[in-house]
Parts: structure tokens; C-alpha cells; sequence
């Protein structure tokens, strides 16, 4: 069934810095025919999605605007959209959070270790079509239902600062990770309450260094994987121990937007993300290991603007949330970003 699997050649670099690194992905794709995919909302320009497990439901976070940042009077403001499914068939909207002066972005689910449905969300402020500053904010919910209005997050160790992107949070035990970039430093930082945030250390990673996802094992290591903008712009895969002030990174032999990943009891490691290929950005899944090797399982249908892909496994199936602006058209003929969805069986993982 998988006669076109990408192979694709890891060269190692287990430095204390991701440096340069030879191979790329070629344009080739996968088979499309494995998965279930829909459109689940396609109100405005959605796009930025996340998914998440919580109280027995299904919720979809995503960015809703007129367009990928401005809306037709050149205001950014984009709002957060969430979604609830019991079945991962129908979703039905349950939450708009928005807040003046600031273009809510990239929001993103986690389970507080207090038991809370949480969403962590960049928060751009725009001046004149100019973006000139950085606030993230987060917002709560206890029941899924209602969530609190959002709230501006709290740098503890450089309360000032106006220019930092909270990528996406990930708690282990009754502590939070999450890796903040925008300053020209990639930060490891950490909280105990989802508001509050102090600095862990400075990641070691060149090549403009931004999109980070952070997963962990169960004897409490921590994976990295990230979006580099610069250099050969490969994705940079970390591993460290406690208390996570000492990496090994290795560079991957493609580029990656938007990163998501979990790890199976295998240890099989799933991502997904953009793929920048020749003609075309797609939206990808790899299969990979703890050494940061990935191949190419197969590709969902996508085009132009998309991808930023929220993962889940429930079940035999792989959940996936991505947005993309492939089918999609405005009343003037303009692209426009859709939320999608698909089911994938776990056994293409086999292969």
C-alpha cells in the first residue's frame, strides 16, 4: 500500500548547537487515499488549530479573522474560536474569546495538572498595519462550556518585556513547559499555574529558531522539536534530562512548520506539520524514533496557506486538525483558510 514512502536521510548532528546539515525532502508525496478528512468549519479565514482530550469531550482551538492577519478596514484582530465534539464527527462552536488591541493567535489546548482545559494563545498588537509588540495571553475553562476572558501571561523574570511568543505548553507532573521566542533567544520557560512564567535556560539552537513543541517520556526526559527560519531551515530535534539545562540537538533533513508530536509506547515518535516542498506547502505526517530519524508517511490534502496541525491519539486512529486554504474561496475569488479534520488508522504507522 505504500509503494511511495519518502525515504529520508538523517545526518546527525549531536552538537551543542544545531548546525548545517545536507539532505532535503523532495516534492514526491505519499499516498492520500489512508485517512477520513473533512472540513469542520469554514467561517472567515480559521486557521492555527489545536486538539485536545478533556471531561470526555473533544475541543478544537483555531484563530478566526477576515484574512491571515488584516480584516478589510487593516485591523488585526483575531479572535479564538473553540469547538466541541463528543464524537470527533460533529462539532458544534462553544467559546469566541477576543480582546481589543490585540490579534489573539496560534491558540493552543493543554489539561492543567488542577484539572482545567487551558489555552495559551499569542497575542500580536498591531499599530498602523506594524507589529509592535508581543503579549501572550491564556484563558480557562472548568467545564468546557465557559471559559474566562483572556488574560495577559506574566514573564516573572523580565516582567517588561513586550516582544515574546508563548508556543505551546506542556505539563508534566504539576509543571508547565513551554518555549517562548521573539526576542532573538529560543527560552525554555516553566510555570506552576499556567499565568506565571520563569526562565529554565536558553536553548543553544542558530538558524532563527522559532515554532516549538515539548513532549516528555515517562521517566522524564523532554523532546524538542522545532521550526528553524534560517541557515539550511531544517527542523532541529532536542533530548535532555532533568532539570533540562543540558541538550543534545539533532538536525532533521527537512523543513518543518507549526510542529506537533507524540510518542507512542514504542517509543515511535509521530509528527506532524508543514512541509516546504518545490512546488507546494503541504501538510505532513512522519514517523520517526528517539534519534530524531523521520520518514514521510503520507500527505493530507492541502494547499497554499495551511498546515499547523494538532495531533491525538483515540483509539486505533490518529486525530488530526490542520487548516488549509486549498479548496476554499472568498466571494471576490480570494483563498481562504478552512478547519479540517481527519481519522487515520494506526496501523499505517506498521508499515
Amino acid at each position: 500500500m505504500f509503494n511511495k514512502f519518502l525515504r529520508i536521510a538523517l545526518a546527525l548532528c549531536i552538537l551543542p548547537a544545531c548546525t548545517q546539515c545536507a539532505s532535503q525532502e523532495k516534492e514526491e508525496e505519499a499516498p492520500k487515499s489512508i485517512a477520513s478528512v473533512k472540513l469542520i468549519w469554514d467561517k472567515d479565514y480559521s486557521a492555527f488549530p489545536s486538539l485536545e482530550k478533556f471531561s470526555g469531550s473533544y475541543f478544537v482551538s483555531f484563530r478566526e479573522g477576515e484574512s491571515h492577519i488584516f480584516d478589510s478596514n487593516g485591523e488585526a484582530n483575531g479572535k479564538v474560536r473553540i469547538l466541541r465534539s463528543e464524537d470527533g464527527e460533529t462539532w458544534s462552536p462553544v467559546a469566541l474569546l477576543e480582546k481589543k488591541g490585540f490579534d489573539l493567535r496560534d491558540p493552543h489546548l493543554s489539561i492543567t495538572p488542577d484539572g482545567r482545559l487551558m489555552v495559551i494563545m499569542g497575542g500580536s498588537i498591531y499599530r498602523d498595519q506594524k507589529l509592535t509588540g508581543k503579549n501572550p495571553h491564556v484563558s480557562f475553562s472548568t467545564d468546557g462550556n465557559t471559559f474566562s476572558n483572556p488574560e495577559p501571561v506574566v514573564y516573572e523574570d523580565n516582567p517588561a518585556a513586550n516582544n515574546e511568543w508563548f508556543w505551546r505548553v506542556t505539563w508534566f507532573g504539576d509543571t508547565g513547559y513551554t518555549v517562548s521566542y521573539g526576542s532573538g533567544e529560543l527560552l525554555l520557560l516553566k510555570t506552576k499555574d499556567g499565568i506565571h512564567y520563569n526562565k529554565v535556560t536558553t536553548l543553544a539552537i542558530d538558524g532563527s529558531p522559532n515554532e516549538t513543541t515539548l513532549r516528555f517520556l515517562p521517566d522524564g526526559r523532554m523532546l524538542l522539536l522545532a521550526r528553524r527560519e534560517g541557515g539550511n531551515q531544517f527542523g532541529c530535534w532536542g533530548v535532555s534530562y532533568p532539570p533540562y539545562t543540558d541538550w543534545d540537538f539533532n538536525l532533521l533533513s527537512f523543513r518543518i512548520g507549526g510542529p506537533d508530536f507524540m510518542v507512542l509506547d514504542d517509543e515511535t515518535v509521530i509528527a506532524a506539520g508543514r512541509a516546504y516542498l518545490e512546488k507546494a506547502n503541504r501538510t505532513r505526517i512522519w514517523k520517526g524514533n528517539l534519534q530524531g530519524q523521520f520518514k514521510t508517511v503520507f500527505t493530507l490534502p492541502s494547499g497554499s496557506d495551511n498546515s499547523y496541525p494538532g495531533i491525538l491519539k483515540v483509539g486505533d486512529e490518529l486525530w488530526v486538525v490542520y487548516y488549509s486554504s486549498h479548496e476554499l474561496r472568498t466571494e471576490d475569488g480570494e483563498k481562504r483558510a478552512g478547519i479540517y479534520f481527519a481519522k487515520v488508522p494506526m496501523s499505517v504507522f506498521d508499515e
